[in-house]
């Protein structure tokens, strides 16, 4: 395990627990109002491992293939589950949203695979860089209106409406960064459907 695989499997290992203490915190005696702030922390080690594995994977010269997969797989399972945490009082977005963003990561990834198989790896897009960073802005934005919530500034009703909207803006970005996604590899995936034979040596897309 290099540096950059301990610090992306980080991120999985904090999804259960963001998800246990938001559900549990009572059983763990964590009042609410202590519970916004270690969301906060956990959410921010999980996007700070995220920000770091792929720049010590270059600067220490561990790029590999396990991390290739390893990472955006990593990436997918932590911030569903937080997202999937949020469908759960108090802040209760609506379970649709989170779906928006299992399907587009299922479908994202069902293609880097299959392409990987065949010899050669779907060039990373912009747009995907960029979803990551509203997702995480997203999340981090909902566990601060908890804050606001817990001391009485902001109502159920508006921290739930609030946490939509924010979390709506995402799912919207990730449903378009998957349609970018899939245009831009539109010719691997016609190869692939109509079951030809792909080269090794046909670049990735930019």
């Amino acid at each position: 395990m290099s540096i950059a695989n301990c610090l992306t499997f980080v991120r999985i290992f904090i999804s259960p627990i963001f998800l246990l203490l938001y559900v549990q915190h009572e059983a763990f005696h964590i009042s609410k109002f202590v519970l916004p702030y270690l969301l906060l922390f956990l959410l921010s080690v999980s996007e700070l491992s995220d920000a770091f594995d792929g720049y010590f994977a270059r600067k220490l010269q561990q790029v590999t293939d396990f991390g290739k997969i390893f990472d955006p797989m990593a990436d997918s399972i932590a911030r569903i589950s937080v997202f999937l945490t949020f469908t759960q009082p108090p802040v209760q977005i609506p379970l649709l949203l989170v779906f928006v963003f299992l399907y587009r990561d299922s479908v994202t990834s069902t293609l880097r695979t299959i392409c990987a198989l065949k010899g050669f790896a779907l060039a990373a897009r912009t747009t995907g860089k960029t979803k990551a960073i509203i997702q995480g802005v997203s999340a981090i934005s909902v566990v601060v209106l908890l804050i606001f919530h817990s001391i009485g500034s902001i109502s159920s009703a508006e921290l739930t409406l609030y946490s939509t909207i924010l979390v709506g803006i995402a799912a919207t970005y990730a449903f378009y960064s998957g349609a970018d996604y899939i245009i831009a590899n539109r010719n691997y995936i016609r190869l692939i459907l109509s079951k030809k034979k792909l080269e090794r040596n046909i670049p990735s897309f930019e």
